[in-house]
């Protein structure tokens, strides 16, 4: 039996942390609902510097999903996957990358609402951080998008952690945007400014969970330079479209020990018989 056939069984039997979530690529407009105030609830000590709280018309158009509507499949799903990260880390926060097999995975959207889901744990924090350089997506969950992120964060050297740390308008969720487009930035991700900046983030809150969005795998020297700075990497690949070749590719970039599982996207759901 072939490695990812391994795999996949074992995340079929959910014998191991390896486990198939089935996610839409997009979030139905069921899926998002308000707060009981209307807004996300917040906390006294992110409460200084929040922007404007998010309202359901603003989490539909960024796609994120909200805890109130609890019994959505889509919000059941990250919390599953939530619930296991923590079970995996024991508690422990964690740095987790989310690898795409290819393009169009979808893997932008599993990060974003995987750390929605931490956020919706008044005990935990989520920090977003886009390490797609050449396809970001982080800043469409801003209001004000010309923010400084991690490319200026590389090139500026006056630029503090906290400049490019921006909160999103959700409670406990802050995101550091891939910043402004430059050539070459990839080769930044080997430099001890980066392994400070992520030791920094990982000490600074210790109920904080950072989620990496990753670039796809076939910049497989950037997944695997990325995935030595991550605890854990999560591997999206896009239902009925993504080989198991491909697939096993992927996990064969991995080291074993950080492998967390593979999510499939676009998985179809089936009526119930009654």
């Amino acid at each position: 039996m072939s490695k990812i056939e391994k795999a996949l069984n074992r995340a079929r039997e959910g014998r191991s942390g390896l486990q198939i979530v089935p996610v839409s690529g997009t979030v139905p407009r069921t899926a998002v609902v308000a707060d009981r105030g209307g807004h996300p609830e917040t906390i006294p000590r992110m409460a200084e510097n929040e922007v404007r709280m998010l309202g359901p018309s603003d989490l539909i158009e960024r796609g994120i999903i909200q805890r109130q509507q609890g019994e959505d499949p889509v919000v059941q799903a990250f919390r599953d996957l939530r619930t296991k990260i923590i079970e995996h880390s024991q508690g422990r926060n964690a740095v987790i990358l989310i690898a795409s097999v290819t393009d169009g995975c979808g893997s932008s959207f599993v990060a974003r609402n995987l750390a929605a889901a931490f956020a919706f744990d008044t005990a935990k924090t989520a920090l977003l951080i886009d390490c797609n350089l050449k396809r970001p997506s982080a800043q469409e969950l801003l209001v004000k998008t010309e923010t400084p992120g991690l490319a200026d964060y590389f090139e500026n050297p006056d630029l503090d952690i906290k400049d490019i740390v921006q909160p999103v308008g959700i409670a406990r969720y802050r995101v550091i945007t891939a910043g402004k487009r430059r050539e070459a930035l990839e080769e930044h991700f080997t430099s001890e400014k980066m392994k400070r900046l992520m030791d920094s983030l990982r000490r600074r809150y210790q109920e904080r969970f950072i989620i990496m969005d990753g670039p796809p795998m076939s910049k497989i020297a950037d997944i695997r330079i990325l995935s030595e700075l991550a605890d854990y990497v999560l591997v999206v690949a896009r239902y009925a479209r993504s080989t198991n070749a491909q697939i096993a590719r992927c996990l064969d970039a991995i080291s074993e020990k950080k492998q967390l599982g593979i999510v499939f996207n676009d998985e179809p759901r089936f009526p119930l018989i009654r």
